[in-house]
């Protein structure tokens, strides 16, 4: 199944992949007069690609290695009277392939009648081979590519219009901004038909203090990289000195191989359109991406205030939790290792991903509770009296009291996490001396998680433990203090837990 490409028409055609024509037939001649005639052909700034098969199996092979083959010619008769007619069947209904255009020619044209076999085949056109003279052949090509092109682009677009439906979705049930402006880009792409090109959208705030920051808020192509969820991204280098031309410029900028729109949306706020294209954009291309630009600009300045929001809430509690470990002389990585420990744990227990996301916020709320308590009693160096640890114990219910008034669902699970961290297994922790399954799944997993952590550290009280002394205790109190089963699955995954605490060391290490 030889590949043929001709070096002539590369120097027509752009940098697109070239259309796909297939030449099934079992005459050599057919396919060197199909190649000679056109091998110059060029539509849509793309040139072509000729695949040849000799009989059916090869052809069916063929198929199968390039599903996106434009155009087919098959011959009728090959190895049997009937391989061409067996063949397309098969495109049809074996690859479900009914984008490719196929053209069935024929030398004997009597032997398999032309109403009989449209009637039964899904054929685009029935030729016999006398037919096809240059001009026609020619004429036939641009109709079948004609028709390929706007097929695949519906598919495309239906497919789009999927993605975009269901990133919607994702924006409304967990804000992921960036999912929903890369699935829209890429619908956009395809409805204006820029195949590979690249198309990248940014926005740029300046703060009340002058601070500016650029946020990848969709890209597809080479850029797709940067598209990060709910994370400002660094941009490359060259593009970032292009985009502040057109910041200072306040104007449109366009090229044969790059256009950077530039829509403000407030006095500080302007969103940018960077396209990397395979060639000019015409008219109607550019009025489609303005408008789309202008347009839902708007939608992603409404979307992004929101993200903001959620994310100075999620730096708020991070805040907080570091200022209750500071003021009760804990390690300084004590809140950071938490949550990743958590998170680690929630996953290996096959959590749903809301109860992931949900816990690695909630998990930094575990000890709010300690604010109020005494110096005195939190910074006392050595072991606490029985009035001293009685005073201790009232940090779980004072953190649930603190976060229980909200139905916010970080705040909710925070209360839980707060008031049953220190329950055991058992039934002999506190507050309420809750055992096994009732203690809720979030409070077992941070009361394993807090002790580890707490173990591994070095606290005003004691030195660190090794590693084997706190597995070795790990082990002896599940099923006492700790669930079983995570306990388990916490000592499987204990490398993964070392290695996450070496991400966030303490503050003297």
């Amino acid at each position: 199944m030889p590949l043929f490409n001709d070096s002539e028409q590369s120097s027509q055609s752009s940098n697109l992949d070239p259309w796909k024509i297939a030449i099934i037939d079992d005459e050599s001649g057919v396919h060197d007069v199909t190649i000679l005639t056109l091998k110059r052909f060029n539509f849509e700034r793309r040139g072509v690609t000729f695949l040849s098969a000799h009989n059916g199996e090869e052809g069916l092979a063929l198929f199968k290695m390039h599903p996106d083959i434009a155009l087919a010619f098959v011959d009728v008769v090959m190895e049997t009277d009937d391989a061409g007619l067996k063949l397309i069947d098969k495109i049809r209904n074996e690859l479900n392939n009914h984008s490719t255009r196929l053209i069935l020619r024929t030398g004997q044209p009597g032997q398999a009648p032309e109403e009989d076999v449209i009637r039964q085949y899904d054929i685009n056109d029935y030729k016999a081979k006398t037919e096809l003279s240059s001009l026609k052949l020619k004429s036939c090509v641009y109709t079948a590519i004609r028709s390929y092109r706007d097929i695949t682009t519906i598919e495309k677009s239906k497919q789009g219009m999927e993605d975009v439906l269901r990133s919607s979705s994702s924006v409304l049930e967990s804000q992921s901004l960036s999912q929903f402006g890369s699935a829209v880009l890429k619908q956009l792409l395809t409805l204006l038909n820029l195949n590979s090109s690249v198309l990248y959208l940014s926005t740029q705030h300046t703060d009340l203090y002058g601070d500016t920051k650029m946020t990848v808020l969709g890209a597809s192509g080479d850029l797709v990289s940067l598209c990060t969820p709910g994370i400002s991204a660094e941009i490359p280098k060259p593009i970032e000195e292009e985009v502040k031309k057109v910041l200072q410029s306040q104007t449109h900028f366009q090229s044969e191989k790059r256009f950077i729109g530039y829509y403000p949306t407030s006095k500080a706020s302007h969103n940018i359109l960077y396209i990397e294209l395979d060639g000019p954009l015409d008219d109607l291309q550019r009025k489609t991406l303005e408008m789309f630009a202008s347009n839902v600009a708007v939608i992603f300045q409404n979307l992004t205030q929101k993200e903001d929001i959620q994310q100075t809430q999620k730096e708020l509690i991070m805040v907080l939790s570091d200022a209750i470990e500071m003021r009760s002389k804990e390690t300084g990585g004590h809140v950071k290792r938490v949550i990743l420990m958590t998170e680690l744990l929630s996953e290996k227990l096959f959590m749903s991903q809301d109860f992931i996301d949900t816990i690695r916020y909630a998990a930094a709320l575990h000890d709010v509770g300690k604010i109020s308590i005494p110096e005195a009693i939190l910074h006392k160096p050595g072991k606490l009296n029985d009035e001293e640890w009685e005073v201790m114990k009232t940090h779980a219910q004072k953190g649930y009291e603190l976060l229980s008034g909200t139905d916010r669902i970080v705040a909710k699970m925070g209360a839980v996490i707060a008031k049953t961290h220190h329950e055991k297994w058992d039934g002999s922790g506190y507050p309420d001396g809750l055992a096994g399954d009732d203690i809720p799944i979030e409070g077992r997993i941070m009361a394993i998680v807090d002790v580890v952590d707490a173990l591994l550290s070095k606290r005003c009280y004691k030195s660190p433990w090794g590693v084997e002394e706190v597995k070795s205790y790990i082990r002896e109190n599940a099923g006492k203090q700790f669930d079983p089963i995570i306990t388990q699955v916490l000592l499987e995954n204990f490398d993964q837990i070392l290695a996450l605490r070496e991400l966030a060391p303490d503050d003297d290490e």
